[in-house]
Parts: C-alpha cells; structure tokens; sequence
C-alpha cells in the first residue's frame, strides 16, 4: 500500500496573531515620481506643495452687474434711484484701459478683474439703463451695497506661499483642481508598491489557451490584481509556474526585484506543495497556517527584505485572504489609510454552520433586507462573484441560527 506523502498542519495561528505579525512586515515605500496632475488620482503626496501665487491672482467679479464705487450708491432704492454713466463693458480674460470715477460704472461679467477705482458690484438685477437720450448711457441703481460686495477678492481661495497640499495627503478630483488652480501641470508623489503576483501548479493555464484534460484556467492572477490595484499597488502580473522546487525557486527569483510577493498555490500540505519549502531556503517563514475558514493553508514569509505571501490555490480562499490579509499590508506600505469598513446588520436568511475552532469569513448575498448565505467551497469563484460582502463567525461559535442579526461588511 503506498504511504502517504501528505505533511498535516501541525500548528496554525490565530487571525489576530496574524494579523499581528503582518502589521510589523513591510514598510512604507520611500522612492517618489513626479507624474502629470491627470494621473494622480488616488496617489499619495510626497512633499508639502506651497502655492506660488494667489488664486485667483485678482480682485473679480462675483455677479453680473455693473463696477461700482460703493459710495456712489449710498441711499439707493427702488424709490429713490441713484443714476451712473456706463462708461465700458468688461467680459472675462480682459482688463479695463480706464479706471471707474466718482459717478461711473462699467458693465462687468461675472469672474472678469474688477476695474480700478471700482470696490463693489450691483447685480444686474438691481439696475435699469437709462432710456432718455440725455441720459449719455446711463445706469439706474435701485440697491446700495458696501464696499467688497459681490466682489471675490485676490487671494480668497489661496493665498501665496500657504500649503496647497500636504505630505501624505492622498489626491482626488477636487485636489487636483488645487494643483491645477495654482499653475502645477505635474506633481511629486510616492511611488506605488509593485506586487508581483505568481500562480502555482501543473493544471493550471492562462486564459485564452484551449484545456488539456485534468487543467483549469488561472483565476487567481485575475482576482489578485484587481485587489491590488483597487488598494495603492501596481499588479505585476507573471505566467503560472510549476510544481517544481527548481522552477518556484527561480520564480522566486524573478519575483523579488518588485516590493512584494504574493504566490497562489503550494502553500498546502501535498507531495507538491512545495512553496513553503522554498521560502524557508531562501528567507524567513513568519507563519504557515492559520485558524480560519476559508483559507487556513496561507504562509507569510520576508525573502531579501520583501514580504512574501504564500496564499491558498484555491479562488474563495485566496480571494478571502487577499481582502483580510494583503490588503492591509499592502495599503501600509503604499502610505494609504486602511480601508474603511462599508458593513449592515442584518437578519440571516437561514442557519449557518461553521467549522469548529476556526474564525471563518462566510460570504452572503442581500435580498429583501436579509443577509443570505452565498459560499458554496472554496475552490468555487462563485462564493464570491455572487455575494455582496461577508460576515464573520468567531472560532468559538460552532452555529448562527437563523434571523440573528449578523454584520454584513461589504466588498
């Protein structure tokens, strides 16, 4: 009778102490780039950026309406008008040749530079021209108004020399709109981690490529870099290799000129689960095997100052274990804050079992307001494209009975 080549998990972790030991793994990237504004979404500021000028860089208009010196319109009503010689009209992106006098107004749009000798504007729907031919193109004011009324002033967005954006400030649309108000057209920021990511096995081939029998297509390749790059990283995707000690090692290699390592595959306990055997050469094995549901065969190791994940072949568990364990890391080191938790609580649909000493993450999908069971097993990338978010069962609960109220974190 042949003997088994199996070696069993002799010892696993908890999720907390995991979760412990990757909170110390890796550090933040230090190399920066410098990268045009309409490419910084999401990325993370390297330096504080001080503005050069004011902005806007002059007095302008906040209304349509007519430049004005305030005091000319004192006492203004709609019963006692006060009358102003139109003297020019000013659109945007022009500046007036002639200043506004005593008893003068100009015709002025909104977000055109105040004229000087101007310091307020009447809002056109305050005002009349005049229809008398004596009048010489005059304007009737039927409100007062104060001095800087209806006026932006220079410098009331940003003033020069202040902090437009900070260190570590994380960029989005309206931040962009900063950097572009004060002139920039490209901005210093940390470079992303790049992650390589490696699936493992004989039965397994790329997409696109026909299946020879006992083969399966790589999902987790796929899945793991739409993780990546939805949480800071640059996914560097490499083609699966095989369940050799020869052909894991120079992957490894091949691996290791990127910031971090995730490998799918290996990490188990077979004949040819072998990634760990390689990790231990070649580095440090920091954990291997850990109490949870789906994805208890999950290995983290550091070779040549890199993090190395050796997550689970299978795609609900991998997938799992990329949301609770390399996201965090990898968030870390890309100078982003953790993600934050979206979650509901709701009733159960139905009576959830789970496995005993282990914290297991079960998969649901929301119908009518309840949290439906959705994980069917962990080789299945349904338990996952089918549900909306998980909850999670505590290892000392062996049953959630139905209509308890469980919390939902979505994905």
């Amino acid at each position: 009778m042949p003997t088994s080549r199996m070696r069993p998990f002799r010892d696993t972790i908890s999720l907390d102490a995991a979760r412990e030991i990757i909170s110390h793994t890796g550090v933040p990237v230090e190399s920066t780039e410098t990268i045009p504004i309409d490419r910084a979404r999401n990325r993370v500021v390297s330096k504080d950026i001080i503005a050069s000028a004011d902005v806007p860089p002059f007095a302008r208009a906040a209304m349509d309406g007519y430049a004005v010196r305030a005091a000319d319109t004192q006492g203004a009503s709609r019963a006692s008008a006060r009358s102003l010689r139109l003297t020019a009209t000013l659109y945007t992106g022009q500046v007036s040749a002639t200043p506004v006098r005593e008893g003068e107004c100009i015709e002025i749009a909104t977000g055109a530079p105040l004229p000087e000798g101007a310091d307020a504007v009447v809002m056109v729907e305050e005002t009349d021209l005049e229809t008398d031919p004596k009048s010489e193109g005059g304007v009737r004011i039927y409100a007062e108004v104060k001095p800087q009324q209806n006026v932006g002033r220079q410098g009331a967005d940003i003033q020069a020399g202040r902090v437009v954006l900070s260190a570590g400030d994380v960029i989005n649309s309206s931040r962009i709109g900063a950097l572009a108000a004060v002139g920039l057209s490209s901005v210093e920021v940390y470079q992303q981690p790049r992650v390589a990511i490696l699936s493992t096995g004989n039965e397994i081939v790329e997409p696109g490529h026909p299946l020879a029998p006992g083969q399966i297509y790589d999902i987790n390749r796929f899945t793991l870099s739409a993780v990546v790059a939805d949480n800071g990283g640059v996914p560097v995707a490499l083609p699966p290799a095989a369940d050799t000690i020869e052909a894991l090692s120079a992957a490894l290699d091949a691996c290791l000129m990127n910031d971090i390592v995730v490998f799918s595959g290996g990490s188990s306990v077979g004949e040819r689960d072998l990634m760990i055997d390689v990790l231990s050469a070649k580095g440090e094995v920091l954990f291997h095997g850990i109490s949870v549901k789906p994805g208890k065969p999950t290995g983290l190791a550091v070779v040549a100052g890199k993090p190395v994940f050796a997550m689970p072949g299978y795609p609900a568990s991998c997938l799992t274990n990329a949301h609770i364990l390399l996201v965090p890391l990898l968030r870390r080191m890309a100078r982003l804050d953790p993600k934050p938790a979206r979650t509901l609580r709701l009733p159960l649909a139905q009576g959830v079992a789970s496995a005993v000493n282990r914290h297991q993450f079960y998969t649901v999908r929301i119908e009518d307001g309840t949290a439906v069971p959705a994980f069917k097993a962990s080789g299945d990338i349904t338990s996952m494209s089918r549900a909306d978010g998980y909850i999670e069962i505590p290892a000392d609960i062996e049953f959630v009975e139905r209509g308890s109220l469980v919390e939902v974190t979505l994905f």
